[in-house]
């Protein structure tokens, strides 16, 4: 657990009942005359945008639309976004979508400049300096994209995807409404609530966790166990529903305080070469991660089960027993939620395995949290264990 800790949080958030309204009310306090609202196609079809789009009519601004970004873009198709931004301009940026979108607009918000852009980041993101203001609204309860100074890009020419990191990514102003995210396909919903899950457990067990990652990522973790299965099951479950979105927000949180591990560091090259969403990437990996690490955080196993469980009588007793409880729990989840456990449906073949280790063991800046230590050969043994 580190010593010293910090946590960059947004100026502002605002949730429940009708929040997409209080963008009236934050365009107008800011002084707003320009905005560039960023989202994506799938979005506008859902009828979604349109809440976003009077809330901004109402703030009597004038306002422009990019969306012209694919599900799990490359830093050229970032950049291509942002260039048409940079030519436009504005002066806030209002992002709807899930965390490509939200991320797009983050890097955006850095790059109104021509000093630098996505390509010089991914080598120096510390030269990144907010620019323009955002306000960021998720469409999904998954990747944490409207609280964290992360925006995650792939690199084709590496076969990976990855993290650009820097808090003047931080938003400015955050809106949670679950009516964003009541008639999401339950496919998307389940792969992203098992991200935010992935996010709140890896927070917690990993090395660089504290005080403050703590908070957020077991409210977090309780509210993801307890919730998900309804949440993505039933179009009308609205309670689970937000509960799913403040865990998302909370797994955000601890992401900023803390970081993710092994799981998240293992996924990363799934989707940057055979473009397997993220969430399920992280959903193949999570229980096989989780079993490695438990003997070297099996307390903090044991405590999430503490807080998590609630049936009547917690048979559990032991560190083991709980800890066992906890990974079960996180296999059951995946498995009911019919999220893929293997990566054979992807078509990835078992002699793309040396070049999976080779690719994971470069991220290093996540596998450094890993509660245990990471060789090539675990990673060879957890691959192989998917494949």
């Amino acid at each position: 657990m580190l010593e010293a800790y910090s946590l960059k949080m947004p100026g502002a958030v605002y949730g429940g009942k009708n929040a997409v309204d209080q963008l009236t009310h934050i365009l107008r306090s800011a002084g707003a005359r320009r905005i560039a609202l960023f989202t994506d196609p799938g979005v506008r079809a859902a009828g979604l945008f349109s809440l976003i789009q009077s809330a901004v009519d109402a703030a009597g601004v004038t306002s422009y639309v990019l969306d012209d970004l694919p599900a799990e873009p490359t830093y050229a198709q970032v950049q291509a976004l942002i260039d048409g931004f940079r030519s436009r301009g504005a002066d806030m940026i209002v992002a709807c979508g899930g965390g490509s979108v939200l991320d797009a607009a983050k890097l955006a918000s850095v790059l109104f400049t021509d000093a630098y852009g996505v390509k010089e980041l991914l080598d120096d993101p510390a030269r990144a300096v907010k620019c323009v203001p955002t306000v960021l609204i998720p469409t999904t309860a998954g990747t944490g994209a409207e609280v964290t100074p992360n925006a995650i890009v792939a690199v084709p020419e590496r076969e990976l995807k990855v993290g650009i990191v820097n808090p003047n990514m931080v938003p400015d102003h955050v809106i949670l409404d679950a009516r964003l995210i009541k008639n999401l396909p339950r496919k998307l919903a389940a792969s992203t609530g098992v991200d935010a899950l992935a996010h709140c457990i890896e927070c917690f067990t990993g090395n660089k966790a504290n005080p403050f990652s703590d908070l957020y990522a077991l409210e977090g973790l309780d509210l993801i166990l307890n919730n998900i299965e309804p949440a993505c099951d039933d179009p009308e479950a609205m309670e689970e529903k937000n509960r799913m979105q403040i865990a998302a927000y909370y797994g955000g949180l601890a992401i900023t305080a803390s970081g993710t591990t092994a799981v998240h560091a293992l996924s990363y090259p799934l989707g940057g070469k055979y473009h397997i969403p993220h969430g399920v990437s992280n959903a193949i990996l999570l229980a096989p991660v989780m079993r490695f690490n438990a003997p070297a955080c099996r307390s903090r196993l044991s405590a999430a089960y503490d807080r998590c469980c609630h049936d009547p009588v917690k048979t559990c007793r032991t560190d083991e027993e709980k800890s066992a409880w906890i990974i079960r729990r996180l296999e059951e989840i995946v498995k009911r939620l019919d999220i893929p456990t293997s990566l054979r449906e992807f078509g990835v073949p078992a002699r793309d395995l040396e070049g999976l280790v080779e690719a994971g063991m470069q991220v290093q800046r996540l596998l450094v949290n890993n509660p245990r230590p990471v060789t090539p050969d675990d990673a060879r043994a957890l691959y192989r264990e998917v494949l």
